[in-house]
């Protein structure tokens, strides 16, 4: 079974391996998702070395089919993030 580790458990795990309070730490994490959303709106590649690159990916307006009517809809182009496992992870995940 797959367990699921959310904002506030990974809080407290940091807790447990540090001196700093749950608040200083979940301001740490808020401000990092924060910069780096930041980052991919303004089309900027985010790299951790050994974790991984996050970077904004441009997906192409295309033909789908309405599931409920069967009806061809267009589906716009958008911009989507992108998560590339660095070689650290990748090999820890193993």
């Amino acid at each position: 079974m797959t367990t699921h580790v959310n904002k506030d458990a990974l809080v407290s795990k940091i807790a447990e391996k540090t001196d700093l309070s749950k608040k200083d730490i979940e301001l740490v994490i808020d401000t990092m998702t924060e910069e780096i959303t930041k980052s991919l709106k303004n089309d900027e590649k985010v790299t951790l070395t050994g974790f991984g690159t996050f970077r904004a990916s441009k997906r192409a307006a295309r033909q789908g089919i309405n599931p409920q009517t069967k009806a061809t809809i267009t589906i716009p182009a958008m911009t989507v993030p992108k998560f590339t496992a660095g070689k650290a992870l990748k090999e820890a995940v193993k």
